[in-house]
């Protein structure tokens, strides 16, 4: 049932990063010749408004086959006006940019379904006091549950650090205990910590954990369109400052994840609750958009350079730097594939 539920999650993905491309393809009036979910020998195809719908025997991926277009020939000219080699080097950058701009709309409106159903966050809960801190001098206790700090009213553990973070001087905690609302004027210390690569950081920080404790959060219409804006937003930045921290070796490479990892954590999120599924699918629709943004040839933010390239050179580049460029792009991509599976493999093992 794992193994169904992931096929039918990438599945989705894919189909919706494809459909961003073929939209934006059709709106310039160029003709898609091949619509597909999956690569190599094709087990399902319908022709269907001159364009060839079609399943494929490798599931991982997808692709849009314009005409005009084929990444093995640079140098194709397919004459008529509803050829993609034959618009403007801008329109070709807004069809290949829709595919990754799908991805951030799909991972917005499942944060938005997710904040209508319920979405699930820490309890501003207090589950450990660190001694001699901040907030064990101001008689914090475990079991406390932070209602208020200054006039920001608190519904998960999440805005407890923010509101931190972001403040200057002492604050007011307006706590919960045994049923009564009392207040503590607590001042922040800049302490040595982590942030999620691990790196170490200096923060305000009152000493204190959250309890294993989970809330749930309803939002209205519109705070739940807010929701997803800010969420796709912050899931965006976290996956982009991922890649930067990997590139630079702040994240090892032993990090890195496959097919199977993928595989692994769809499935268990789908044992779990709708919920969680739908957040898993989220972050990894922002991390396809992401990727697919990178500047490596072969993905879509590798033929956005090519042309920009055009755009400020005034011509294209040559078909041998580009078949050159495109062959590095697929060896880079497969080789981060083959890392993956490894690393999948060696976690398996352990």
């Amino acid at each position: 049932m794992g193994t169904i539920t992931f096929l039918l999650v990438l599945s989705f993905l894919v189909f919706f990063h494809e459909l961003g491309h073929f939209l934006a393809a059709r709106y310039f009036g160029i003709k898609v010749e091949v619509f597909s979910i999956g690569f190599g020998k094709k087990l399902f195809a319908k022709d269907w408004m001159g364009t060839t719908w079609q399943f494929a025997i490798v599931p991982l991926g997808g692709y849009v086959k314009m005409k005009g277009q084929d990444d093995t020939k640079p140098g194709l000219v397919e004459a008529g006006d509803d050829s993609y080699n034959n618009k403007k080097p801008w329109q070709r950058i807004v069809i290949l940019f829709a595919g990754p701009f799908a991805n951030f709309i799909l991972a917005a409106i499942l944060y938005f379904a997710i904040a209508i159903i319920g979405a699930n966050a820490l309890s501003p809960t207090i589950g450990e006091v660190v001694k001699d801190s901040p907030a064990y001098k101001a008689g914090l206790q475990i079991n406390d549950e932070i209602v208020r700090i200054n006039n920001t009213d608190i519904k998960h553990w999440g805005e407890i650090g923010k509101n931190i973070r972001e403040s200057q001087g002492t604050l007011k905690f307006y706590i919960k205990r045994d049923g009564v609302l009392i207040s503590k004027i607590i001042r922040p210390e800049i302490n040595d910590s982590e942030n999620i690569f691990k790196e170490k950081i200096k923060k305000r920080m009152i000493g204190i954990a959250p309890a294993a404790k989970v809330v749930t959060l309803h939002f209205t219409p519109i705070e739940a369109i807010v929701y997803a804006y800010d969420t796709t937003i912050e899931s965006s930045k976290m996956i982009f400052k991922g890649v930067q921290k990997l590139i630079e070796g702040v994240i090892p490479s032993s990090e890195i994840g496959g097919v199977i990892t993928i595989g692994k954590v769809i499935s268990d999120a789908s044992q779990s609750s709708i919920i969680a599924l739908l957040s898993i699918t989220a972050l990894i629709s922002v991390n396809l958009g992401v990727l697919n943004l990178l500047p490596i040839p072969a993905l879509d933010g590798g033929h956005i350079m090519f042309n920009l390239y055009e755009i400020i050179a005034r011509r294209k580049p040559s078909d041998r730097v580009f078949m050159y460029l495109t062959v590095a792009g697929w060896v880079i991509l497969a080789s981060l594939m083959l890392l993956g599976i490894y690393n999948d493999i060696n976690r398996l093992l352990k």
